[in-house]
């Protein structure tokens, strides 16, 4: 979610001011993804390196992120929304984790959109701490069988599976530490607008493309062709 500084900043307001909007960004994208049928969204709310902004922004992202849970909690639960963090929660505040566990245990049951929220979050970190896990398993099993099966068991979506479509708004093109072990066959969507300005036409436009493109898995047309006609 790409573009709430600059957003900010051509309205001449400070950065906070666009997190701000880019939260209600978030409401409509979560509202829309649980009307049409999305079973699993992931947004990238806080990266590891993202504790390398200025410390005013991050002391600030840190009370926001506090807020929307206290504030949108009880909506989510009204609409059968799953919230789910992955990441290394140990860098936060204990009021700040203790939130998240509060919000994820109420919303534990919700039968509608399952939606996680990655903060403090770094593709590399969560292959190396997968890595580190299978490892001691295998130690503790004196067992050294190695494959990817096993090691998607390790990531932190492991229960989860792999993202179908990548969007990254903003005008990068990159994906920039996010989801590295999971986006290997991930279709990747590109926008130049900004975050604050992602409303659900926008998203429409990204499934529309996601919809129109063919998906091989190392296959060729004529069998993916086929494998519909069987």
């Amino acid at each position: 979610m790409d573009g709430n500084g600059r957003w900010a900043k051509a309205k001449h307001r400070p950065r906070l001011f666009g997190h701000h909007q880019g939260v209600e960004t978030v409401r409509d994208v979560i509202k829309m993804c649980n009307s049409i049928g999305v079973e699993h969204l992931t947004l990238f709310a806080f990266s590891s390196e993202n504790w390398n902004r200025p410390k005013e922004e991050v002391s600030g992202l840190m009370k926001l992120f506090m807020l929307v849970l206290k504030r949108e909690a009880k909506s989510l639960v009204k609409n059968g929304v799953r919230l789910e963090f992955i990441g290394d929660r140990s860098a936060f505040s204990s009021s700040f984790q203790q939130r998240i566990a509060q919000v994820e245990t109420l919303t534990a049951s919700g039968q509608g959109l399952h939606l996680i929220i990655a903060a403090n979050y770094g593709g590399r970190w969560d292959i190396l701490q997968a890595a580190k896990k299978m490892i001691q398993q295998a130690n503790r099993e004196n067992s050294v069988t190695l494959n990817e099966s096993r090691f998607n068991t390790f990531v932190s979506t492991a229960d989860l599976p792999d993202p179908d479509l990548f969007i990254r708004t903003g005008g990068e093109r990159r994906i920039s530490n996010f989801l590295l072990w999971q986006l290997a066959y991930t279709e990747l969507y590109f926008t130049d607008v900004l975050w604050p300005d992602f409303n659900q036409d926008q998203l429409q436009l990204a499934i529309d493309d996601f919809s129109s493109r063919q998906r091989r898995f190392g296959m060729t047309s004529e069998q993916i062709k086929d494998k519909k006609n069987a």
